[in-house]
């Protein structure tokens, strides 16, 4: 999840992204899909499509990816596709403290990919996912945390935008964080750590698009 934007330029993410679209053109986006986009939190969740069933998703996430990667790409791997909605897990990379980027700076890339999702399918619904608390960034958590509190201010800007916290639920009723949800390097998330996302998540999206509201 480490590459950053700021040392080498957003062309080192172009075998990944022709992949997604070459997979976009082996089966071409339907009618109201929801994409699931970010970093590898996002790439690695193998099980999506069976953990959001019956909604029709859509895996666009890439490895190492700051939001000003994801909105450069967006054109391409995002925006086509999103016609029911957006979820968007960003914010988490950038944050590293070799990458000197503020919360309010990822928040104006994270504004500038729903503003692209928002003027192409005026009807999507966006979901900005929390960054979740890893263990191997504790240091970075206060910033984090601001991080945070600006997604969930921006989301309530719109009736068709949503906060979705995955981020409480991470630490135990002592304020420790959860080590089951993460895999042994701290970061990645485990089998069970998708599994608290999937609990998060999805009650969400089926009460906005299974009843018909979306």
């Amino acid at each position: 999840m480490g590459a950053s934007t700021d040392r080498a330029p957003h062309e080192i993410w172009e075998p990944e992204i022709a992949a997604l679209e070459e997979r976009a053109r082996r089966r071409p986006p339907r009618d109201g899909e929801i994409v699931f986009a970010g970093s590898s939190s996002i790439r690695s969740w193998s099980t999506l499509e069976r953990d959001m069933a019956p909604l029709p998703v859509l895996n666009r996430g890439f490895g190492g990816a700051q939001a000003d990667a994801i909105l450069y790409f967006a054109p391409r791997i995002i925006v086509p596709s999103a016609s029911g909605g957006l979820v968007l897990y960003a914010g988490e990379n950038d944050l590293e403290a070799h990458n000197r980027k503020t919360a309010e700076r990822v928040l104006a890339d994270v504004r500038a990919i729903v503003a692209l999702v928002e003027e192409r399918h005026p009807a999507a619904r966006i979901y900005l996912v929390s960054v979740k608390p890893s263990p191997a960034r504790r240091t970075r958590w206060r910033e984090a945390r601001r991080l945070n509190d600006l997604l969930g201010t921006f989301a309530a800007e719109s009736p068709r935008r949503a906060y979705l916290d995955v981020a409480t639920p991470t630490f135990d009723a002592r304020g420790r964080r959860r080590r089951e949800l993460f895999l042994e390097d701290g970061l990645h998330l485990s089998p069970a750590g998708y599994a608290l996302w999937t609990a998060v998540i999805r009650p969400r999206l089926l009460a906005d698009f299974a009843t018909g509201r979306g």
